[in-house]
């Protein structure tokens, strides 16, 4: 969510045709304490204006899902960038929501266990040094990047070392648990917001069996304090991506997975399926538009209830049945499929759980998996990276799934 508007692949465009645009930004200041930098940084922070010089460090996404949505309701539309990249949900949402829940309570515990005997003092030190050596370690990466704008992660680590980040635990570290809730959330809170675009799920692929609890635990939180039990949330399930050196541990698959069961357990919230705009290499893909299309689609079905789902969504997984031959794959809010090139990703599994690609064929709003074995699971695409060929008639590309 972070991913500036002048570093889009097409922010040099937008940027010089952005004044025209009925759209407001404020960036919530970037301070990892409640310090007398934080209240200097409020001080001098105000509303902007879209323009070639205001607009590229606005959220590129957000930037693309107001103009949007600015036109179609004819109204101006504000974003509140509140945002820190590379951080876990953890660090947005209140403590005592991660304590009360043994599920993330190893969040607070891991932290309490890595800061455990040092004082204020050091953790700040400690930090100050970590910054030190990021910013060199930085400098030598932009070195490499000047001289081959394709160096792959493996060579960078070789010639620079070991990247340095995300620092020390402590209490001057933007990543612990809580931070950011207290020195960013709660600062623009509870100023009038109509919903949350909420983009991130990347730094808990550690833990990825308990995000839909984390993301559902943040979204009380923010709830409550917001007076507003039904504000929206609209999720962006994560595109693809992998290095091209490691191996898929297929940990991403499992957030899309836990995204998506919020969108089906959690009330008033919505779901930008993404899959199709990820990049091999790039954790930072750098064409915004469409998250921020897919996010404006999402607002128009689930907030302003002025577009139906048909439109605003892609088709659904929601079970199969057997036939003869093999099963049929059955989904909701689905008038048929679009193919774009050859079709793959499907894999089945019998009683021995072991998954094997199967061969499909659509059949009108279903599809049809040939096979003689008696299929307990089904997967599609369980991947942290993969092409993606399959669409909805209405152009929105069909979430991977498992059941």
């Amino acid at each position: 969510m972070e991913f500036e508007l002048h570093n889009d692949l097409h922010g040099k465009e937008e940027l010089k045709n952005c004044s025209r645009e009925n759209v407001r930004f404020y960036y919530t200041p970037k301070c990892s304490m409640t310090d007398d930098e934080l209240l200097r940084s409020e001080a001098e922070s105000h509303w902007s204006e879209a323009s070639e010089k205001n607009s590229g460090a606005w959220s590129a996404a957000g930037y693309y899902f107001a103009k949007e949505l600015s036109r179609k309701l004819g109204v101006t539309v504000g974003i509140i960038g509140c945002n820190w990249g590379g951080t876990s949900a953890s660090a947005w949402l209140e403590r005592e929501y991660l304590v009360r829940d043994e599920r993330l309570r190893p969040y607070i515990e891991d932290y309490e266990e890595a800061i455990a005997g040092k004082s204020a003092e050091e953790m700040i030190a400690e930090y100050n040094d970590y910054r030190q050596k990021q910013a060199e370690w930085d400098a030598n990466a932009e070195k490499c990047y000047a001289e081959d704008p394709g160096m792959s992660w493996e060579e960078i680590l070789k010639r620079c070392g070991e990247n340095p980040y995300s620092g020390p635990p402590g209490i001057k570290n933007p990543m612990r648990p809580c931070g950011l809730y207290e020195t960013m959330v709660k600062r623009v809170c509870p100023y009038t917001i109509a919903g949350v675009l909420w983009y991130q799920g990347e730094s808990d692929d550690h833990r990825p069996a308990v995000y839909s609890a984390l993301l559902t635990a943040l979204i009380d939180n923010w709830r409550t304090i917001w007076h507003n039990d039904k504000l929206p949330f609209i999720i962006v399930q994560l595109p693809m991506f992998r290095y091209s050196h490691e191996e898929d541990t297929r940990r991403w698959a499992m957030i899309r997975d836990e995204q998506m069961k919020v969108f089906n357990t959690v009330k008033n919230t919505g779901i930008a399926v993404a899959s199709d705009c990820g990049e091999l290499d790039n954790i930072h893909p750098k064409d915004k538009s469409q998250i921020g299309h897919r996010l404006y689609l999402q607002a128009l079905s689930e907030v302003y209830s002025i577009a139906d789902r048909s439109e605003t969504l892609p088709p659904l997984f929601r079970d199969f049945y057997a036939v003869k031959g093999g099963i049929m794959l059955r989904f909701d809010n689905c008038s048929g499929f679009e193919v774009r090139g050859e079709l793959s990703g499907f894999e089945i599994a019998a009683d021995d759980g072991i998954f094997v690609p199967a061969n499909v064929e659509i059949h009108g709003n279903e599809i049809f998996v040939r096979t003689c074995i008696r299929v307990r699971n089904i997967r599609y695409k369980w991947l942290n990276y993969a092409d993606i060929e399959l669409f909805g008639t209405n152009g929105l590309p069909v979430p991977p799934f498992m059941a």
